[in-house]
């Protein structure tokens, strides 16, 4: 039974993606220009202002089939190294000849923390590149970069995918958010994306802005112009260990069977781990650091997630767990100052799925 029910599946979709109409447009973004069937490279070009102009590489797939259009970044922060390895490995993995619709792959945002090897910030302005959206043609350069990826890529997608991972001083394990609209339906088809994409723990957030004009995240840049949009997080202190590479290939593939761009029936995570938003624990002093957990430690209230000494060995400060929950990350260097965020830890939530009939269809 469950073979039949397989391959009716895969007739289904095939019989779906038959009956899409051929795609006769050109699709360009920035520099790239895509015909149907084909890829383009380029550059979306941003030009100086106070401070240097930048060039955002793209990549346009356009599809032979006419479908939606999903958005894809990676590397608003240049040392989630995990996140733009993925990235570049898409522009090799997505066939357009297969494609309904279009993808825009922005694979890397921020040049300067990734040449610099600068975690978190652009070391140019100083600012960090997920947090200045939607953007001003006024500002210095980050401002600049998030003005045209909101004007020349949110505005003109349908979906997006936000990729991110742990920074070099962040030992993070995989997990996701949804970030919810209060829009219904919006709602239910980034919760679908999530659970196509499969990372297995997921974030339930309720409190991201949402004035479009001051969206700040770039997921939530989307989401507040009715784009249903994901954040997705996968990669650990600068590492590109391939079981998170792989992670953020497979699922950003998955999103694309589930939104019947690609043929074949998607996937989904069966059993996820839903969580409450992150709670941020903080040095309290300025010193070294050393963690006394890992990564994906489910921790009770009160344990001592770690400790700081001063520069003569002295403890000075010890860190316990805020809440009892799992410990999104921890930071993976001695390097410590006050301030800082020494983890992030996230309680269990109820499943937001329960008495609501599953999904089985893409929108």
């Amino acid at each position: 039974m469950k073979e039949y029910f397989a391959l009716l599946g895969v007739l289904l979709a095939s019989l779906s993606l038959a009956a899409q109409k051929p795609q006769t447009a050109l699709y360009t973004v920035g520099s790239a220009t895509a015909s149907p069937g084909e890829k383009a490279t380029g550059v979306i070009p941003v030009p100086a202002g106070t401070d240097l102009g930048s060039n955002i590489p793209v990549v346009v797939f356009q599809g032979r089939q006419t479908g939606p259009v999903l958005a894809i970044a990676a590397g608003a922060h240049g040392t989630e190294y995990a996140s733009i390895i993925a990235a570049e490995q898409l522009i090799s993995v997505i066939n357009p000849e297969e494609l309904a619709g279009t993808v825009i792959l922005l694979p890397l945002i921020n040049l300067n923390s990734f040449e610099q090897k600068v975690p978190h910030v652009n070391p140019t302005d100083g600012k960090n590149m997920n947090r200045m959206y939607p953007g001003s043609l006024n500002g210095t350069q980050t401002d600049r970069v998030s003005y045209f990826i909101t004007s020349q890529v949110v505005e003109r997608c349908d979906y997006f995918i936000d990729m991110h991972g742990g920074d070099l001083d962040e030992s993070l394990r995989p997990y996701s958010y949804w970030s919810k609209s209060g829009n219904e339906k919006q709602d239910s088809i980034s919760r679908d994306m999530l659970l196509a994409f499969g990372l297995d723990h997921i974030i339930i957030v309720t409190d991201r802005p949402r004035d479009p004009q001051q969206s700040r995240y770039l997921e939530t840049t989307a989401s507040t112009r009715g784009k249903p949009s994901i954040t997705v997080e996968a990669g650990s202190a600068g590492t590109t260990d391939s079981d998170d590479v792989t992670a953020l290939v497979a699922g950003s593939l998955n999103v694309m069977r589930y939104l019947k761009m690609l043929p074949h029936p998607p996937e989904r995570v069966q059993n996820p781990v839903w969580l409450d938003s992150q709670i941020a624990v903080l040095a309290e002093q300025t010193g070294i650091f050393y963690p006394l957990v890992k990564k994906g430690t489910y921790a009770q209230k009160g344990m001592k997630l770690g400790y700081i000494t001063d520069y003569f060995g002295k403890t000075i400060f010890e860190a316990r767990a805020p809440i009892s929950g799992v410990v999104l990350f921890i930071s993976a260097v001695p390097s410590m100052k006050k301030g800082d965020s020494i983890a992030s830890m996230a309680a269990p939530a109820p499943d937001p799925r329960l008495g609501q009939p599953e999904k089985t269809n893409a929108p």
